[in-house]
C-alpha cells in the first residue's frame, strides 16, 4: 500500500468522480483508476460501486476516516521534515565534558545563538562515555568528549578533532609535591588522589597511565564537579590529575598549586562527535562549523 493510492481513494470519495479526482491529484483519470484498483487488490475488497455514480461500498466507508488520518499524518511528517531540512529546528541538544562546558563552549554558544535565535540550546555536562551513549540513543545532537576510538568506531559517527591538552596535578599550595617544579610519576603514586567518577574518560586515561608506569593509583575519592575537586584538594591531603583547561581557576588561587608531570607527559584529545544523518540539518552543521573554528582559538594549553 502506498500513500498515493490512499490519496487517490480520498479524492474519488470526496468528488464522487474519477475524472475530478484526477484533476485534484494532478494526474490522469486512468492513473487514478489504476491506483484505486491496486489499493482494492492489496486490501482484497471493493471500495467503490462503479455505476452511473461512483459511491463508496461499506468497506470504502470504513476505510475513509482511517485513510484521512493516514494522509494527514503523512502530510504532517513531510512538513516537519521539510522544516527540519530548512533549519527550522526547535532545539539543539549537546552533551560535553565539564571543562568544555565551562571554558570552551561559551563563545560557541553565543555565536550560535546570534545566528539561530529561534533554536533553543540545551547543554548538559556529562562524562565522555555517557555523552556518547546518549548520542547513540538519539537523545542529543552533538557530543564534545575525550577521544576514544573504541566508542567512536561506528561508520555513521563523524569525529572532528578540536584540541589537545596536557594533564597536570592540582594540589594545595602546602602539599609536599608542591616543592617539585615537575613531579615524577613515582612521587605522585605515593599520595592519595581524588578522581572523576566511572564513565569519565579522564579516569580511564589516568588509570591506564599508572598501569603502564607499573604503579598503583590510590583513588581515595570520586567526584564529578570541578568546584568539588578544588574544594577537596584545598584541604591539603589529596591531589588530582586534571586537564589544563580545567585548572584556570586554580591558577588564580593562592591556596592551590598546579604542577606538570614528568615524562611521559600525559595528554588528552578532545573531539566533537555527531552522526552523518544529523549533519544534513543546517543548525547542526552550523554548530559543528563554529565549534571547529572557535574552540581551538579559545583553548589555553600548556605543554
Amino acid at each position: 500500500m502506498r500513500v498515493e493510492q490512499l490519496q487517490a481513494f480520498l479524492a474519488v470519495a470526496e468528488t464522487g468522480s474519477f475524472q475530478q479526482a484526477g484533476q485534484i491529484c494532478g494526474i490522469s483519470q486512468s492513473t487514478v483508476s489504476r491506483q484505486v484498483q491496486s489499493l482494492e487488490l492489496n486490501l482484497g475488497i471493493q471500495l467503490f460501486h462503479r455505476q452511473t455514480q461512483t459511491k463508496l461500498t461499506l468497506a470504502g466507508e470504513r476505510l475513509l476516516p482511517r485513510a484521512r488520518k493516514i494522509c494527514q499524518e503523512w502530510q504532517n511528517a513531510a512538513q516537519e521534515l521539510s522544516e527540519l531540512l530548512a533549519g527550522k529546528q526547535p532545539e539543539l541538544c549537546i552533551a560535553a565534558i565539564p571543562s568544555a562546558c565551562a571554558y570552551q563552549l561559551p563563545s560557541v554558544l553565543q555565536s550560535f545563538g546570534q545566528d539561530y535565535p529561534d533554536v533553543q540550546l540545551r547543554v548538559t555536562a556529562l562524562g565522555s562515555d555517557r555523552a556518547l551513549k546518549v548520542l547513540k540513543d538519539g537523545l542529543i545532537d552533538l557530543a564534545i568528549v575525550m577521544q576514544n576510538p573504541y566508542l567512536m568506531s561506528s561508520p555513521e559517527m563523524i569525529v572532528d578533532h578540536l584540541y589537545e591538552e596536557s594533564i597536570q596535578i592540582l594540589m594545595s599550595s602546602g602539599h609536599p609535591l608542591a616543592k617539585h617544579q615537575v613531579v615524577p610519576w613515582a612521587e605522585l603514586a605515593l599520595y592519595p588522589q581524588v578522581v572523576f567518577k566511572d564513565g569519565y574518560g579522564l579516569q580511564r586515561l589516568v588509570q591506564d597511565q599508572f598501569k603502564r608506569q607499573g604503579l598503583k593509583l590510590n583513588a581515595a575519592l570520586e567526584l564529578n564537579s570541578l568546584d568539588a575537586f578544588r574544594g577537596v584538594v584545598r584541604q591539603g591531603s589529596l591531589v588530582a590529575l586534571l586537564p589544563y583547561s580545567a585548572l584556570m581557576e586554580a591558577l588564580k588561587d593562592p591556596s592551590l598549586a598546579v604542577r606538570p608531570i614528568a615524562a611521559p607527559v600525559l595528554t588528552r584529545q578532545v573531539v566533537l562527535v555527531t552522526t552523518s544523518d544529523r549533519l544534513q540539518i543546517p543548525p547542526i552543521q552550523h554548530f559543528r562549523k563554529l565549534a571547529c573554528e572557535l574552540i581551538p582559538r579559545a583553548t589555553m594549553v600548556d605543554n
